[in-house]
């Protein structure tokens, strides 16, 4: 792990600072995590979050659109912004010496974007080609309604684009009303990854975000689903099927989120030697791909398996699936006190190295600050995956035993 920790301090309107050290650093990160997105939605406005995300570029009160894609931009910078189930995020990237400008410019984003409609009509079509290239592409598709699939009855069980139905009746009324609600204060982290210290930012942030409304914190609870399980299979003409398997865990305040992503890692993780990638792909040359993820969310997690397979395959990488779990689930489990300890080494290196990336270890201390008050610190990382015993790790497999699982298989 990286030596400096995030720190953490709070304004007088309840904004949160997260704040990582980089002294020696020519690049800065700036932004702001909202948390508001396709969850906060009605079935109404679905697309609405990421239509916000989209459009909040295109003009604030004193500023037009050609102003703002250029600010950071001309300095070699760049803006950003994406949308998740339950969060929003826009931030910036640019040369150390620019702090203060993107600073400014977020603030003004976040507090008096307008949402032209002239330019809203533009984004409009951009969004819904969004919308055709995700239905366009397989792997996408599958993921997508794996998910309405597995959530369906909850705010999690819709797509983060909307419909084209949807987002067409999307106003500036309807992106404004959003903003007021959910761009507030108490609702949002600002962090900060760069040369400069915490107490300069913080500085910052008081002048730039003075105006900003305080707000209410979104602490709403969602529910989580109630769908039994089950296999879904769905026809189309396609040669390959695209495979996601997988079932409901931990949530994100859970403290076994850790042994969660420990035991994805192991049976499917990006390192070559995971399980389903030595089983499935080395020795018997079923899939070209296969991996395991794991979300977690304010209600319930859940962990993935994807596998991309000639059509008439997919049922023998289900079974192989099965047995693997039953296997990890059973009293004589191949992982073994040591090849547990083995496991974990090899993710809490993987997890060093992905350390080094200051954009994801900034956002992963922002979304913890967000949800959880604090984000979590090297030590008590690798002691909470240290941690883990072998019974965690046969208690998720039993979840895939006991029937416990979705299967989506479009082919």
């Amino acid at each position: 792990m990286i030596n400096s920790e995030p720190t953490v301090s709070i304004l007088p309107s309840g904004l949160k600072l997260v704040h990582i050290p980089a002294i020696f650093s020519q690049s800065a990160i700036f932004g702001i995590m909202i948390k508001a997105g396709s969850a906060s939605e009605t079935q109404a406005d679905f697309g609405l979050a990421h239509f916000v995300e989209h459009t909040i570029f295109k003009g604030t009160s004193r500023r037009k659109a050609s102003y703002i894609i250029n600010r950071m931009e001309a300095v070699g910078g760049e803006l950003n912004a994406f949308t998740t189930k339950e969060e929003t995020s826009v931030y910036s990237i640019f040369p150390s010496g620019y702090t203060a400008r993107a600073i400014a410019l977020i603030a003004e984003l976040i507090s008096e974007s307008v949402f032209p409609d002239s330019e809203l009509e533009k984004e409009r079509d951009v969004v819904i080609e969004e919308i055709n290239s995700y239905l366009d592409t397989p792997i996408d598709a599958a993921y997508d309604t794996f998910e309405d699939i597995i959530f369906q009855g909850t705010p999690l069980g819709h797509n983060i684009l909307g419909t084209k139905e949807s987002v067409q009746n999307l106003t500036s009324a309807h992106c404004r009303a959003f903003l007021d609600k959910f761009y507030v204060a108490n609702n949002m982290v600002a962090f900060y990854s760069g040369p400069e210290t915490a107490d300069k930012i913080y500085r910052l942030l008081e002048k730039n975000f003075a105006s900003l409304p305080v707000g209410e914190a979104n602490d709403s609870i969602i529910p989580s689903s109630s769908k039994e399980y089950g296999k879904t299979v769905e026809h189309a003409e396609i040669h390959q099927a695209h495979a996601v398997y997988g079932i409901r865990t931990a949530n994100m305040f859970s403290p076994d989120r850790y042994a969660v992503s420990l035991f994805t890692n192991i049976i499917g993780g990006p390192g070559m030697n995971s399980l389903l990638n030595v089983g499935l792909r080395e020795r018997r040359g079923l899939v070209y791909t296969v991996e395991a993820t794991s979300a977690f969310f304010s209600s319930q997690g859940l962990i993935t398996i994807y596998y991309g397979c000639d059509a008439d395959e997919y049922i023998h990488c289900i079974n192989y699936i099965k047995q693997l779990m039953e296997r990890l689930a059973g009293s004589k489990s191949p992982l073994t006190d040591r090849r547990l300890e083995a496991a974990k080494r090899q993710y809490l290196g993987q997890t060093a190295i992905a350390s080094e990336n200051r954009e994801n270890r900034i956002m992963a201390a922002a979304k913890a600050t967000l949800f959880r008050g604090t984000p979590t610190t090297g030590a008590q990382f690798i002691d909470a995956i240290n941690a883990v015993t072998p019974q965690q790790i046969k208690y998720i497999a039993q979840d895939f035993t006991n029937g416990n699982f979705f299967a989506y298989v479009p082919m």
